[in-house]
């Protein structure tokens, strides 16, 4: 184990340069989910020329590349997402993206580049690998279905017995990782909300059901669900994020739009939180003669690792980094992240990779104009993430 984790840091090391250049590549070039053709053909072309077998989907652009070493080894899986966000880059990097209003303002471009290089160097030291290898490279991590789905349904699951996958992390210096036993990232969840009532004369609003008065009584009911209605001890997040309605400012408003997001790490509560809402939204509407709409949607479930394979990472990320970087980060957080519906299928786990940088000005959080990645953590996240894999093999061979 230690002579080919050697050889494989040494082929690390060599192609680091190459790596960076590939992650400002597909920095400069970002695109939405459901629209990664340049990210698809660039990592298939280095793929293949690397002696992968890659599968396509004719459905989006996700792919699955094996590195078989032996039929009746195991398998373990690397997944990487790829889509990047509908936001205006103003980094001013000289790789900054190149397409007007779209950037890579959550790190995708390093999880890519960190699986490629990572597969780069197994595949030159396959001969030496204790069971397979399949790398999965994902659309439409952003979007509302997210693109993990996809995959599974396309196989990529398939023969695979652990799961390993990271994210940038600007809360964590370069040089550290962040690990979570158990649940990591809440549930994600979205709704919508219609309310129609009767639209009348500003001047005269008794002839009329006013929508935006409706709507508003809606909103202060639904933020005291979680401060009153919900054990606090189990986190919850309910949040609104656009309200549409109105036609003029001397018209009753008959109708108005709401659209928000439910986060949670509680089964029980994710399950309940839809019944308390419509409760909430019925009572009020009933109660003022209006009428209402509402859809929810369960979305990705929350991410639980397990505890074996954050070992794995924890035992390796020591030997590379030093036990010092190695945080454990507690508490899980409320956003989302649809790695965890590969967990509901094999064992895996997910870290968090430190990426911030206060002189290269990498400490900016996600899903923000001015987010960029430390280019020198992608040689840490292509080790553990490489280490990782060798090791879940290689014990499962001993």
């Amino acid at each position: 184990m230690k002579n080919i984790k050697n050889r494989l840091f040494e082929t690390i090391e060599k192609i680091n340069d190459r790596v960076i250049d590939i992650r400002h590549d597909l920095h400069a070039h970002p695109e939405l989910s459901g629209h990664e053709e340049h990210t698809k053909y660039l990592v298939k072309g280095i793929l293949e020329a690397s002696g992968y077998a890659v599968r396509e989907s004719e459905k989006h652009f996700g792919l699955i590349a094996d590195l078989r070493v032996d039929d009746n080894a195991r398998t373990v899986a690397i997944r990487a997402d790829m889509d990047a966000l509908p936001i205006e880059e103003q980094t001013g990097k000289p790789y900054s993206s190149r397409e007007k209003g779209i950037m890579h303002a959550c790190g995708h471009d390093s999880h890519t580049a960190i699986a490629l290089g990572t597969a780069i160097a197994m595949a030159e030291h396959k001969e030496a690998l204790a069971g397979n290898v399949r790398f999965i490279f994902q659309p439409s991590e952003e979007s509302k279905e997210g693109g993990s789905v996809e995959m599974i349904a396309d196989g990529a699951l398939e023969g695979v017995d652990g799961i390993f996958g990271l994210h940038a992390y600007p809360y964590l210096k370069t040089g550290q990782i962040g690990y979570k036993y158990g649940v990591m990232m809440a549930s994600a969840d979205i709704f919508s909300i219609e309310v129609f009532g009767k639209s009348a004369h500003g001047a005269r609003p008794h002839e009329g059901v006013d929508a935006i008065l409706v709507t508003a009584m809606i909103v202060n009911s639904l933020n005291h669900i979680v401060s009153r209605m919900i054990d606090p001890l189990h986190p919850a997040v309910i949040s609104l994020g656009t309200i549409e309605g109105g036609r003029a400012s001397n018209i009753i408003c008959d109708h108005v739009l709401l659209k928000g997001t439910v986060r949670t790490i509680n089964e029980s509560v994710r399950n309940n939180i839809p019944k308390m809402m419509e409760a909430s939204i019925k009572g009020i509407s009933e109660s003022m003669g209006a009428t209402y709409n509402f859809d929810y949607e369960f979305g990705q479930p929350e991410l639980i690792n397990y505890d074996k394979m954050v070992d794995i990472i924890v035992n390796e990320a020591k030997g590379i980094i030093g036990e010092e970087n190695c945080i454990d980060l507690v508490d899980p957080v409320m956003g989302g992240e649809d790695f965890s519906e590969y967990l509901k299928i094999v064992p895996g786990a997910f870290f968090r990779l430190g990426t911030c940088n206060e002189e290269k000005e990498t400490c900016v959080s996600q899903h923000n104009s001015r987010f960029d990645v430390d280019d020198d953590a992608l040689q840490v996240g292509m080790k553990i993430m490489g280490a990782s894999a060798l090791s879940f093999l290689v014990q499962k061979a001993e």
